[in-house]
């Protein structure tokens, strides 16, 4: 017992264990490949060029092209996560164009004064700014500041033009290899792992009243985990808003209704309806390969076995979600696309109406602003790497910066010893092994990146290092760059993190409970109230989930276990937002000549919401009794009912933190 004792008591601290904890990851091999062999390309091209080239070339302009080009291609490949080519394509257009703005940016700061600092600041409001639109932007408001940093201290024999075309040509190589990656990918894999359970659903109902139906049932369960876990792990990875993942989560939360049909059908032993099991392999066809459902629908069923009717109920519910023939065509209740005005007004309250944001931009100035005098008046070898090492560290997605500066702390100083060991073992070799350690150090950072944000560290700092050092030979020896990490680092716990106690927690909660909050009364304006309670109460609902995405995306970007409690919460968040739509779209029935719903039953309703309020606020979960409604309140009834089944899931163990 002793011993036992003395073991406890030389355990780490949870906090600290979590820090280092590496998850299992699988290695996305053509991720790594793609590294391998596009990131040393542009400088293998400026390698051979040098070599064979006659004495017009200037072999160090050639190299500074390499160079540049191999860091655009760089920023650019570590862009794209997993999802849609679109997508990819746009996280990785977005960081070559944004960096190439930083990289231009940058040349202003090279002389220092005031200039100088006035320009980090304005780029550190624009980070800040951009970092609350999306993903896509959010990665690029973190390439804007390194790039800016990076031009602010590297220096090369080409001129400014040819600095930024030949770091844009570095991007648009790197966007050809996430196309050209893309061909060879059948599927993306988190629309198949959603796909996948519509397919085992089709399965359990062709198994219905045959000797498989256990085994089909127990392969959806592992189906539905994987999905979730899928989607929720991918959404935990990405910063900014996906609208892909949340139409995913959407799918997830719909297909609830007919996983309960399928399972009930297959515990009365029925036979299941040959036109149901043909409809679900229809949904899951469209899903994976993400093309539109023909046009037939299933019509609904009124007769028959009850498990029957809940089975063909579950799948007319999941074809809505998925895509209604009849609402794209605009024969039911159409989705109305918000005007322009409309846009820039949830664009503002993204940016500049959210207190958060406005925060967070405050924090970014004040540690750019300090960054920067320090790269002007410390005596650092490599100043521009402490400004470099805060945008990092600090990286604009409003995660935890205490988290992130321990972890890239260490991984820099890991990465720094790593880098400089590697620079003493290349310095008496052909440059043909620069470019194999290149390629392996780049090869790995699509695994460490899932596996832990200080694992990334540790191999992205010897890229840097090395082309660094191509590009300004003789750099400076191991304790100078750990002095600028530490510098850097420093400067972020202080100022953006001790400073800031409001930062050290997000309040998810209390988030999630104005939300609901604000949701009730829309639907009390909807149905009971006139067109400006209506247009009042729709803008106090939707600015009360844009706050509640904010709050999530915070906690996304922290490490576990705070970001995975949060991502269990996620496809709450997102039925809660699919509820606000489809009030809108009674609103817009209404306005159409549908009758007005029951007042009774919109009193059960916002007292189902408020309950969920209670639920939430308590962690506990609701009871089971189903919301029956009628006319255009029956889909809003509906979304209720899902959104108080998830809660009802995720309460016991999930709880925001």
């Amino acid at each position: 017992m002793a011993v036992e004792g003395r073991e406890r008591g030389l355990r780490a601290p949870a906090w600290l264990e979590e820090l280092v904890r590496t998850g299992r990851q699988p290695v996305p091999w053509r991720d790594v490949v793609r590294f391998a062999v596009a990131v040393p390309a542009p400088l293998a091209v400026a390698l051979l060029a040098r070599a064979g080239g006659g004495p017009a070339l200037d072999d160090e302009a050639v190299l500074g092209a390499g160079v540049l080009a191999t860091v655009g291609t760089l920023n650019a490949s570590l862009a794209p996560q997993s999802g849609p080519l679109r997508e990819r394509l746009r996280r990785a257009v977005a960081a070559a164009g944004f960096g190439t703005v930083g990289l231009l940016a940058g040349q202003y700061a090279t002389g220092g004064g005031w200039t100088a600092v006035a320009l980090f600041a304005v780029l550190s409001v624009v980070a800040a700014q951009l970092s609350a639109i999306g993903a896509a932007t959010s990665n690029g408001a973190l390439q804007l500041l390194l790039l800016a940093a990076l031009a602010s201290g590297l220096t090369t024999p080409l001129p400014v033009a040819a600095e930024v075309g030949w770091f844009a040509a570095g991007g648009a190589w790197a966007v050809l290899a996430v196309a050209v990656q893309a061909r060879t990918e059948r599927e993306d894999p988190d629309r198949a792992a959603v796909a996948a359970v519509f397919a085992r659903i089709a399965d359990l109902l062709a198994a219905s009243g045959t000797p498989g139906a256990e085994a089909a049932r127990r392969a959806l369960t592992g189906a539905l985990n994987e999905g979730y876990d899928r989607v929720i792990r991918s959404r935990a990875r990405t910063a900014g808003r996906t609208r892909e993942l949340s139409e995913l989560a959407g799918v997830l939360n719909a297909a609830a209704p007919l996983v309960e049909g399928a399972v009930a059908a297959t515990r009365a032993g029925a036979p299941a309806e040959p036109d149901d099991v043909t409809a679900v392999r229809t949904l899951a066809a469209a899903l994976a390969r993400d093309q539109p459902l023909p046009a037939d629908r299933p019509p609904a069923r009124e007769t028959g076995p009850p498990a029957a009717r809940a089975v063909r109920h579950g799948l007319r519910l999941v074809w809505d979600v998925v895509g209604d023939p009849e609402r794209r065509a605009g024969a039911a209740v159409p989705r109305s696309r918000p005007d322009r005005r409309t846009r820039l007004r949830e664009l503002a309250d993204r940016t500049l109406a959210s207190p958060d944001t406005r925060a967070f931009a405050v924090r970014l100035t004040l540690c750019m602003t300090a960054a920067e005098l320090a790269r002007q008046h410390l005596p650092l070898e490599r100043p521009y790497w402490v400004p470099l090492t805060v945008a990092l560290v600090l990286k604009p997605d409003f995660g935890s910066v205490f988290a992130r500066a321990v972890q890239r702390g260490a991984g820099t100083l890991v990465g720094v010893v790593m880098g400089s060991a590697l620079l003493a073992l290349l310095a008496t070799v052909p440059d043909g092994w620069v470019l194999l350690a290149l390629a392996a150090t780049a090869a790995v950072l699509p695994w460490a990146r899932n596996a832990n944000f200080g694992l990334f560290s540790v191999f992205q700092t010897p890229v840097i290092i090395l082309l660094l050092d191509l590009a300004q030979p003789g750099g400076p020896v191991v304790g100078a760059r750990l002095v600028d990490t530490l510098v850097g680092c420093a400067i972020v716990l202080v100022l953006g993190y001790l400073l800031w106690p409001q930062t050290w927690r997000a309040p998810l909660d209390e988030a999630l409970r104005d939300a609901t909050l604000a949701l009730e009364a829309f639907v009390e304006a909807a149905f009971t109230g006139d067109d400006a309670d209506i247009r009042r109460a729709r803008r106090r609902s939707y600015r009360a989930l844009t706050e509640l995405q904010t709050q999530l995306q915070r906690r996304l970007a922290e490490p576990p276990p705070i970001s995975s409690r949060a991502a269990a919460w996620w496809p709450v968040i997102v039925q809660l937002e699919r509820t606000s739509d489809a009030v809108t779209e009674a609103v817009i029935a209404m306005r159409s000549g549908e009758p007005a719903p029951d007042l009774a039953q919109v009193s059960v309703l916002r007292r189902a919401i408020r309950q969920l309020e209670d639920d939430v606020r308590a962690h506990r979960p609701p009871d089971d009794a189903e919301i029956l409604a009628e006319g255009v309140l029956a889909p809003v009834a509906r979304e209720v009912d899902t959104a108080r089944r998830l809660v009802r899931e995720s309460a016991p163990d999930r709880r925001p933190g």
